[in-house]
């Protein structure tokens, strides 16, 4: 590993701290280093709030040194005025004469502009250190502007013999997870901006789809009822986290902290979903159920990862896990004494 990359490397682990909070701003971290020393490092924590390079700047005691040192980005500075000064004015403003910097920026607004404008105030700019690496930490961000969609994540759990539940018209779903398992699943909730749920499993499950078993933030909650036939009672409208549903109908909800989204559903419905979670700005989904709604987003190509946990549990019949194409490669991964499967949609 060379220099440039040991220190990119740190931008991209002090980045990963913003994973829960930057959205829907990408995670950037930034370190500044005197001879071969760190004097300074920050993250973007929130988004509205100060950028890396702000942070980290911020964070040099001895703000002399900044013209004889080198801030190292994961992300290219930013050029334009949003809602916070532009990050590139303010390496000009304090003299730092280097710049190294992991990957481009793909936002329209900086796409180069912000490299541009340091070489033109005569800093040294490197560019691509770690670059697939900056770019992956990023990738919810890309997707989010590049195919103006969310994120999408498909996670479920299902039996060693390939069940998602018992069938079943009322009662408890088969639980699979354990107690740390199902922590798992929460801490993943705090990383994603909405979590969308079927009609059938919001009836059937009841479920809260909050992250109450682990600190963070929860998710937007969504759920697909086409003619608005779920009882209000549900645990999905008692008011306590902000909650969407797609429906058919053109109505006002009385609901606290709910709101009705009008689909046309004589057209393909995911698309549209979409388009709303884009104008929403909700930069990253998970898809929790039900088999259904899941084999939808497969089928249609329209996802991007995937988390499976299996069970050692035999159901021998039942509601059918969702499935694959099989030119996708799996990656296995056992830990809290469970087994995990993780996909990203990237044909082999």
């Amino acid at each position: 590993m060379t220099k440039d990359e040991k220190y990119i490397a740190r931008c991209i682990q002090l980045a990963s701290n913003g994973l829960c909070n930057a959205s829907p701003n990408p995670m950037v971290g930034a370190v500044v280093v005197h001879n071969d020393l760190i004097i300074g490092e920050g993250y973007h924590v929130r988004c509205g709030e100060a950028h890396a390079e702000v942070n980290a700047i911020r964070s040099v005691k001895d703000k002399a040194l900044l013209k004889e040192s080198t801030i190292y980005v994961s992300l290219e500075p930013c050029s334009h005025y949003g809602k916070t000064p532009p990050c590139a004015d303010l390496i000009i403003k304090e003299g730092i004469p280097k710049v190294v910097v992991g990957c481009m920026d793909p936002f329209s607004l900086v796409a180069g502009r912000g490299i541009e404008k340091l070489r033109n105030a005569g800093i040294d700019v490197t560019v691509g250190v770690l670059e697939k690496e900056c770019q992956r930490l990023i990738q919810r961000f890309v997707t989010f502007n590049t195919l103006h969609r969310p994120f999408i994540t498909l996670k479920w759990a299902e039996s060693a013999d390939g069940f998602i539940d018992l069938n079943r018209t009322e009662g408890k779903p088969y639980i699979f997870s354990s107690p740390l398992s199902s922590m798992l699943t929460h801490k993943r909730r705090t990383e994603h901006s909405a979590i969308l749920v079927g009609r059938r499993t919001a009836l059937l499950d009841n479920p809260s789809l909050t992250s109450r078993h682990w600190f963070g933030k929860n998710p937007v909650r969504l759920v697909i009822d086409k003619d608005l036939t779920l009882p209000r009672k549900l645990a999905l409208f008692n008011g306590e986290v902000q909650t969407i549903v797609f429906t058919r109908k053109d109505e006002a909800s009385c609901l606290p902290q709910t709101t009705y989204v009008t689909l046309d559903f004589e057209q393909a419905i995911l698309p549209q979903i979409m388009e709303e979670l884009y104008k929403r700005k909700l930069q990253s989904l998970m898809v929790e159920g039900g088999s259904i709604l899941l084999q939808s987003f497969i089928d249609a190509g329209l996802w991007d990862e995937a988390y499976i946990e299996k069970s050692d549990a035999l159901l021998e019949e039942g509601v059918k896990a969702p499935c694959f194409p099989k030119n996708y490669r799996t990656l296995t991964e056992k830990k809290m004494g469970k087994e995990f499967k993780f996909m990203k949609n990237q044909p082999v």
